[in-house]
């Protein structure tokens, strides 16, 4: 299976101790630069970032189309255009990205996507975390991570939590 991911879903799951999720659901999980520049970054705001530093399961690979990139880069930020790009060009089967413009341009292109919330979802189901609303408390308590009510609503009905 071959997953790319946007720096969202990494940097949360990192921030609350829980990036391993990544490599135990999808394997190997690739990134293209401006992605894995933005996850570096959070070391300036204190942010440890070890986990990351020392995976296996994270590769950055750097897309070719640089003029597709250009063009997405008009609409939607770089580390979402790379990954969008890199995405399609290696015929990705998933792309895990949060943000919801960059979502449309990615199903646009004709990818497949999943956010944070449906990996979490993934996770129970695989058995790898007992439920999935008290790790979204954290990632609120600790990454910052908002959902509304009406939303977190939804999810705990869908999972029944």
């Amino acid at each position: 299976m071959i997953v790319v991911s946007d720096t969202s879903p990494i940097s949360n799951l990192l921030q609350i101790h829980r990036l391993n999720l990544l490599g135990q659901l999808y394997g190997q999980i690739i990134i293209p630069p401006a992605v894995d520049l933005e996850i570096k970054a959070l070391k300036k705001f204190k942010i440890d970032i070890a986990e990351y530093e020392g995976s296996t399961a994270i590769s950055v690979k750097v897309p070719f189309d640089s003029h597709a990139v250009n063009e997405l880069v008009k609409h939607i930020d770089i580390g979402e255009s790379q990954a969008i790009v890199l995405a399609k060009e290696l015929h990705a089967d998933l792309l895990l990205i949060d943000e919801r413009l960059g979502t449309r341009w990615a199903k646009e292109s004709g990818l497949k996507t999943i956010g944070l919330i449906g990996t979490l979802i993934l996770a129970k189901e695989n058995n790898m975390i007992e439920s999935v609303m008290p790790v979204i408390q954290e990632l609120e308590d600790v990454a910052g991570f908002w959902l509304d009510d009406k939303f977190k609503s939804f999810i705990r009905s869908k999972i029944q939590e």
